[in-house]
């Protein structure tokens, strides 16, 4: 399964916010065996986002998209997905009281905030989806997230992004093998043994060097067996620290 993920945000480009959300989502992604194709992040642009979304969406076999969901100004990504897929945005009466109760339960919680703020919540703003499209309730947050033919979407909010992924999550695998091996060896001293792998094992595999600590060798393939193999033959000649 190839997955490609689309981070959405001016403040992630800007260096504000880390982008925690695409680098938690591909270890996620790749532990249930499946492959990260693309990680791309962009600016809150509609018509980019629906320009991304549309090729990503018959590209790859699941997209996920995280961030600009919600009711302020800056907030593009529902109705750009709904534009991707010629859909209108629509607001669902379970979301409608979904958005309404964690209002009501925010207002409970911080009476004094509520005070002396004047928040005011334009619920049908935070509650539009595209028609069609799957809910996917917040249990963390105000905004929720849904899934529309083969893209997910998510809020940029990381808690709330991991609470909707959890919902999904089964959806996703596929057959990649990873393996993570550790090394005290310089890179340069392992071209030969690296190069060997490749030739013997169908396999894929990356040197990761570390300024501080060991340096990392990650062995991936859609066989087993080969990548067991991969990983006993290179301990037969890299040294390798316990895992």
């Amino acid at each position: 399964m190839e997955v490609a993920i689309l981070t959405v945000g001016d403040e992630v480009l800007a260096g504000d916010t880390p982008n925690t959300n695409a680098t938690w989502l591909a270890s996620e992604l790749t532990d249930r065996g499946a492959t990260v194709a693309r990680i791309l992040t962009v600016p809150d642009e509609h018509d980019l986002i629906v320009e991304t979304l549309r090729r990503w969406g018959e590209r790859f076999d699941a997209v996920i998209v995280t961030g600009g969901l919600g009711g302020t100004h800056d907030d593009v990504t529902a109705d750009a997905l709904a534009a991707a897929f010629g859909r209108e945005l629509v607001v669902d009466d379970a979301v409608r009281e979904d958005v309404l109760e964690t209002v009501a339960a925010y207002r409970e919680e911080n009476p004094e905030t509520v005070a002396a703020h004047d928040v005011e919540i334009d619920v049908d703003a935070w509650a539009a989806l595209p028609e069609g499209s799957r809910v996917l309730l917040n249990p963390e947050g105000l905004c929720p997230g849904c899934v529309l033919e083969n893209v997910y979407a998510f809020p940029g909010v990381p808690d709330e992004m991991k609470a909707l992924f959890s919902g999904v999550v089964a959806e996703f695998g596929g057959e990649t093998v990873t393996r993570t091996l550790y090394t005290p060896q310089p890179e340069g001293s392992m071209l030969d043994a690296l190069a060997g792998v490749r030739e013997r094992f169908d396999v894929a595999v990356g040197s990761y060097p570390a300024t501080e600590g060991q340096n990392r060798l990650k062995l991936s393939g859609t066989d087993p067996e080969a990548v067991a193999g991969a990983v006993e033959w290179l301990r037969g000649r890299v040294e390798i620290a316990e895992e």
